[in-house]
């Protein structure tokens, strides 16, 4: 028998990326109560707020739900690492720091595909809302927000990156979210201070005190509660007692691409068949839950470098380690200050296209592959990946068990033009980093290796050693059409006072890193339900 947890006006289920943002600005007036769910702990790993940290959280289960995929078609059978953030602040937690909104033909595509109010000229407001632009605020640019948003210190392994794009025919962009994406240059960071800048840290913290908000970590969601097709509740299990918890407003499921969907399957609401094989009551068959989903797809070229200037060299030795400690320590600057891209760009494998389609991360160290071990020698790596994939794959509970991973398949590079875009991606990196500025730092390609040289041999590279950028996003698809999962307004199809915020609505994955998006998402859903509230 479920304990009762009380009544609130809206439980939020996952306090990640989206779920911190929305406690925070529901709770802002004291008017609403508010209940935060996360099955994950509270954020004092020291790692979590050293930007460099993320390297060591890959692995680590107390943060990290350290998922797989299925078994990839085109990845010659191998599963894929799925890390997603098992913490307060979700992946924001985790994650590698960049923050990248995409292109505005992204939010305009959302609107042409029918979600009324998600052009980029109707999200920007909520970009600039969150927003605490080191360089300051403009029309593009927010300063004053909760989410602190700074530059890298300039380095000159990252300035011949730049400087070989340009002698590849690239531009300069010192502002991937300014008026055009396209461009090499520095990324910039979810930082303050040096430190990480999650939605933890940025939203969650300063609204810990409010009396009208109960934020309970450890505390895993079983199911949401129906009367009919009205949503009342969630019912979660906490320091091993089964809890229910009524909402008299809304439930905001918050969990991201693979636990939204996982959790409105297990609480009835998803395909027919798949439930009914679980012995789950249905309560709406919609096969659009945990369909549709997409994720950027990387290919990683390893180079040993002939100066002693990268994060290799940094962590190679105990003295090395210990002045970057120092370093960071006593003036948050040097190598542990650093995310997941230093420099990087937005490049068109055709010059003809209206917008790029392919990413590179410019990092300064090497690795096998993402949070192993450092390379012992000077390295440092370039990673590209395609921005806008058109192979789709699902998300499926695998179990009626809460704490049972879902089943994640991704199919990658399912389809053809993913494929052909991938190998472009690869002969244009290849092309940037022959450049001289960036030549004369090279020994050799470790991989894939000069003797891979045909397309053939590319893409079989990237069968073989590709895998994911972390950015899934999806499967609760925003849209008019019969399978979309919830409306313009986020409201899940067919049922009442069910809302699902969080990556997972993306119609289609933006053209960049993810993190900032869905911030804007959570921020637009928020003033949303404030709005509807009102207007009830």
């Amino acid at each position: 028998m479920a304990e009762e947890a009380g009544s609130f006006d809206y439980i939020v289920v996952g306090a990640g990326s989206a779920g911190c943002v929305l406690a925070e600005r529901l709770s802002a007036s004291g008017r609403h109560r508010v209940l935060l769910l996360e099955a994950g702990a509270k954020d004092r790993n020291i790692w979590i707020h050293v930007p460099l940290g993320y390297g060591k959280l890959f692995s680590d289960p107390r943060v990290n739900w350290l998922y797989q995929s299925e078994p990839e078609p085109e990845l010659k059978g191998r599963r894929v690492i799925q890390p997603r953030g098992k913490v307060l602040g979700g992946s924001s937690s985790i994650n590698g720091l960049l923050y990248v909104r995409g292109q505005r033909e992204d939010f305009d595509h959302w609107r042409q595909l029918g979600n009324t109010g998600w052009s980029f000229e109707d999200v920007l407001p909520y970009f600039r809302k969150s927003e605490d632009q080191q360089r300051g605020g403009d029309e593009l640019h927010g300063e004053g927000g909760p989410l602190g948003v700074s530059d890298v210190e300039p380095h000159p392994l990252c300035e011949a990156f730049i400087t070989a794009a340009e002698q590849a025919g690239f531009p300069r962009n010192d502002d991937f979210n300014g008026p055009e994406q396209e461009g090499a240059g520095y990324y910039q960071l979810t930082a303050r201070g040096g430190r990480r800048c999650s939605t933890a840290r940025a939203f969650l913290k300063p609204a810990r005190r409010r009396s009208n908000l109960v934020i309970a970590s450890g505390a895993m969601a079983s199911r949401i509660l129906f009367e009919g097709t009205r949503a009342i509740g969630v019912e979660y299990r906490q320091d091993g007692r089964l809890r229910r918890a009524r909402a008299d407003g809304e439930v905001i499921v918050s969990g991201g691409a693979f636990n939204s969907p996982q959790l409105l399957q297990l609480s009835g609401v998803g395909p027919a068949a798949l439930l009914q094989s679980f012995g789950i009551p249905l309560v709406r068959d919609m096969p659009g839950v945990g369909a549709d989903l997409q994720d950027h797809f990387q290919a990683r070229f390893n180079y040993r470098c002939n100066e002693p200037i990268t994060t290799n060299d940094a962590m190679a030795t105990l003295r090395g380690r210990v002045g970057a400690g120092l370093q960071y320590m006593l003036f948050r600057r040097g190598p542990l200050s650093i995310g997941a891209g230093y420099a990087g760009g937005f490049f068109k494998t055709d010059p003809s296209l209206p917008s790029p389609d392919v990413q590179i991360h410019f990092i300064l160290f090497s690795a096998d592959s993402a949070g192993q071990q450092l390379h012992k020698f000077s390295g440092f790596l370039a990673s590209v990946c395609q921005l806008r994939p058109q192979s789709r794959g699902h998300v499926r509970i695998a179990s009626a068990d809460p704490e049972a991973a879902p089943a994640i398949q991704p199919n990658y590079m399912s389809a053809a033009a993913d494929r052909d875009v991938m190998i472009a991606g690869m002969k244009l990196t290849r092309r940037i980093m022959s450049q001289p500025a960036i030549a004369r730092y090279i020994v050799e390609e470790l991989n894939p290796g000069a003797q891979c040289s045909s397309d053939a041999g590319l893409l079989d590279f990237a069968r073989a050693k590709g895998t994911t950028i972390f950015h899934p996003t999806g499967t609760c698809r925003m849209g008019v059409d019969t399978t979309a999962v919830v409306d313009e307004r986020l409201r899940v199809r067919g049922l009442e006072r069910l809302r699902v915020i969080d990556g997972s609505v993306m119609p289609s994955v933006v053209s960049g890193n993810t993190n900032a998006a869905i911030i804007m998402i959570a921020e637009k859903g928020a003033a949303m339900i404030l709005q509807d509230a009102a207007a009830a």
